[in-house]
């Protein structure tokens, strides 16, 4: 994997957990079988916003995808303005909240790349 701040181990973990991308249709499918997924709460007009992650499905490839948003979180513009956006929304549960959707657009860059067979560049 090329993007900045992904070392071979989490890169090498990340594609050996996903597979083969073909098996998923979108990244949303991705992100499911991740677990970075939230429960709904609601009833009738009645919608909570507070949820937690669901934490089914790969509990390796989520602790890789965390990982590298952690790390590319500190070496690309994008994704430190995305973090630092996410994280004052909020005032409870900000860094897990905000990390954890930092690794959602995370899911969504690598499902592209990998689906396209790009390579990343930051421009």
């Amino acid at each position: 994997m090329s993007v900045n701040g992904i070392g071979p181990v989490i890169s090498s973990g990340i594609i050996s957990e996903i597979g083969t991308i073909a098996s998923f249709q979108s990244h949303d499918k991705l992100a499911k079988f991740a677990g970075l997924t939230w429960r709904k709460r609601q009833s009738g007009n009645y919608s909570s916003d507070e949820t937690e992650m669901t934490k089914t499905g790969n509990p390796y490839l989520r602790y890789y995808l965390i990982e590298a948003a952690s790390s590319v979180k500190n070496h690309i513009p994008e994704f430190e303005e995305y973090y630092r956006k996410k994280y004052y929304e909020v005032t409870t549960h900000q860094h897990k909240r905000a990390l954890a959707l930092t690794a959602r657009k995370l899911v969504r860059m690598i499902f592209a790349l990998l689906s396209k067979n790009r390579i990343y560049s930051n421009y």
